[in-house]
Formats: C-alpha cells, sequence, structure tokens
C-alpha cells in the first residue's frame, strides 16, 4: 500500500513524499517502513509500543491510534506529524 511520509521524516526515504509498505496492520506497515529505511519506526513508536505523542496516523483520513488495526492493501496511510509551538 501507498503510505504518505511527512516532511520531516523524508529523510528516512530520501525525499520520498510516498512509498510502498506491506503489512496486514499498522505496526506489520511500520516494521516494513523501518526494514525498507532504518531507524523510521523509532521516530513513531515509542519504547513502550505507543506511537510517539507528536506523531498522527491517519487510514483513509480518519485518525487511529491502535497500531494493531487491520488493514487492506487499498486502504489509504497517511503519517503526519502534530506542530507544536507556544
Amino acid at each position: 500500500m501507498e503510505v504518505l511520509i511527512p516532511t520531516p521524516l523524508r529523510s528516512y526515504t530520501g525525499g520520498c513524499a510516498r512509498v510502498q509498505a506491506r503489512g496486514g496492520s499498522l505496526l506489520e506497515v511500520l516494521s516494513d517502513l523501518d526494514r525498507q529505511f532504518p531507524g523510521f519506526r523509532f521516530r513513531m513508536v515509542d519504547e513502550q509500543g505507543k506511537t510517539r505523542a507528536h506523531m498522527r496516523i491517519f487510514v483513509n483520513g480518519r485518525a487511529v491510534f491502535d497500531l494493531g488495526l487491520r488493514l487492506d492493501e487499498d486502504d489509504d496511510v497517511a503519517i503526519v506529524q502534530a506542530l507544536s509551538g507556544g
């Protein structure tokens, strides 16, 4: 499936905004991205296996938080880095 990569993580993907990944769940997709682009998963998932606070994942336009969510090959996955400021 195609995954949209946010600008801050494109240094891992050689500048690519969209990459292909495989997996039956979000966690499997992130693992496949890490296999292709070492270090990618660490930027997304913390040591407790949770999505980092500044990262959001959308599947078919809906925010999801369960990394075990089952995916279909035609699902649209977008990774977004949350902005913060003061």
